[in-house]
């Protein structure tokens, strides 16, 4: 019995180790179950999975030029086919456009159609511009947040009487 990609064999773990487990296979040759190939769900421990001396059912996933065997526990179980089926998808009654209202969208909420994007009138800010007002804006809440947390707890900038 060759050892081929796809065949299940029959094997015995031979070794624990914190990233897998060594299984032995038919004809000596041993490869390796990865922690992520023992169980369907999260494994933090294979020891809590897998003792040294257990018979288990693996499948072969990889086979490299060097002999390495990669084995599967998880893929070795039987299970029916699973079809991907889409969910529907729920949209909140909303009719698809994520609105709950069919008010036509534009305004600025007044009831009249001004423009919503004032900005694009302003003149466009280069990079040190804007880099500039947001150092501004940083250093200035900043301070408010250090003046804030200060007095509060009497630190160093707390006013004293």
């Amino acid at each position: 019995m060759s050892i081929e990609v796809g065949s299940k064999l029959q094997g015995k773990v031979t070794g624990i180790t914190k990233f897998g487990a060594f299984v032995e296979l038919p004809e000596g040759t041993t490869g390796l179950v990865h922690i992520s190939e023992v169980a369907d769900n999260y494994v933090k421990d294979i020891n809590e999975h897998l003792k040294v001396g257990d018979q288990v059912e693996v499948k072969v996933i990889n086979v490299e030029k060097d002999g390495k065997i990669g084995l599967s526990i998880k893929k070795a179980k039987d299970r029916p086919e699973q079809t991907y089926q889409p969910r529907p998808r729920y949209n909140g009654g909303t009719g698809g456009n994520g609105r709950s209202d069919s008010r036509p969208r534009g305004g600025n909420g007044r009831g009249d159609n001004r423009s919503r994007d004032n900005f694009s009138r302003a003149p466009k800010e280069n990079f040190e511009q804007k880099m500039a007002r947001f150092l501004k804006d940083s250093d200035e809440r900043l301070s408010t947040l250090k003046r804030s947390t200060e007095t509060k707890r009497g630190g160093r900038g707390g006013r004293r009487g």
